[in-house]
This record gives structure tokens, sequence and C-alpha cells, in this order.
């Protein structure tokens, strides 16, 4: 693995670089608002670079300063934008096509960014379509971002989970989104298996 630390207006980024030997494209995925990259879904979706898919985790600026908490959308999209422009250019130039996203928080900030940042493809684990209990908040205008340009889009939700279950995301977004049910509530941890599943089967589409 590859390390590499990636400036941004908002501190220092870290991008964990795994990459894969005749690449068929790459996953760039960050975290939550909550966590780190040693999310248990994170860490096994490292088993897709074994199927030729170079795989980044990307530790967002207030994480890697040892902050509690995340700063708000606006704060976490102006340190993505460099991070990515980082590894999609020069020597560190990830192979396409290029899959953005992350869990919870960090699929949000994929979603906003997709079309800016010129992705092909955007991987939402956990997508927290609305605070818990406060279905009325929905936020699912982000993830019609990534449809309404025509990307394709996955989402990988826990059939428990508090911020939308599956049948909630499928409603909000439509056909056009490919929502996979996984066992759990908002993390993944005791069946991350799940994920790497139907992650593993939905990037075969992307690159048959």
């Amino acid at each position: 693995m590859a390390v590499r630390e990636i400036e941004t207006p908002v501190g220092t980024a870290r991008a964990h670089v795994l990459r894969a030997g005749d690449p068929r494209g790459s996953v760039v995925l960050s975290h939550g608002a909550g966590g780190g990259i040693g999310a248990k879904d994170l860490e096994a979706l490292r088993a897709i670079v074994d199927e030729g898919w170079t795989y980044v985790l990307v530790e967002q600026p207030w994480r890697v300063a040892g902050k509690r908490l995340a700063p708000p959308p606006a704060t976490l999209d102006r340190a993505w934008l460099p991070v990515m422009a980082a590894l999609t250019s020069g020597r560190w130039r990830l192979p396409r096509p290029l899959v953005q996203g992350g869990r919870s928080a960090g699929a949000r900030v994929g979603c906003r960014t997709a079309v800016q940042v010129g992705a092909d493809a955007v991987l939402a684990l956990s997508f927290p379509l609305h605070p818990p209990g406060r279905p009325e908040s929905s936020r699912a205008a982000e993830a019609r971002l990534v449809l309404d340009a025509g990307l394709p889009f996955a989402v990988v939700q826990g059939d428990r989970d508090p911020f939308g279950s599956p049948e909630d995301v499928r409603e909000a977004l439509g056909a056009r989104a490919h929502v996979f049910r996984a066992r759990g509530d908002h993390s993944f941890s005791k069946h991350p298996e799940d994920v790497v599943d139907e992650v593993r089967s939905w990037l075969n589409t992307l690159s048959a």
C-alpha cells in the first residue's frame, strides 16, 4: 500500500492506495462522520484489488487532524475536490473507470461532487437518506444529482438502517438507482461480506 498526503484548503488529507495489477478501474471511498477508514465494510472491500480494481481509502482532513466531529458538508466537499484532482493527474493518476463515494457522510460527498470530479460512477454505502426518525428531512436530492447526470449509481443499505431502509431508498430514488440490501443497521460490522458481494457484482457490470 502506498500512502499519499494531499493538501487541501481545510487541511491535509491522506490517501491509502492499493494498486491492482492489470487494473480494470479504480474505486475511491471515504469514511463517515463518526468513524474512519477502519470501518469493517471499507476494510473488507480491499478484496476487490484481487479482482483488478485499484482501491483507495481517503482519510478526510478533520480525521487526519484527530478531530472527533466532521465539519459541515460544504467543507467536506472543499477538501474532496483537491484530493480527487491529485488522484486523477500526474504519476498518481488512477485507471478508469473511476468510481467514487464512501460510507454515510462520505457517500453524500461522493454524490455532491461526482460531476465536478468527472467520476464515471458513484458507490454509496449506508446512504443517510434522512436523520433517524425524521423522514421529512430527506437528502434524496443529493443522490439524484448522480442520477440526473446519467452516472451509474449503487447504494448498499442495511436492512435495519435507521437513516433509511433499502425500500425507503428505492422509493426515493426510483429504478435508475441500483439499491442492494445487506444485513445490518447503519454499519455492516457483523456481515461486511454482504457489502463485498454486492459491490463486486455491481462493479462487474461497469467493466463488462
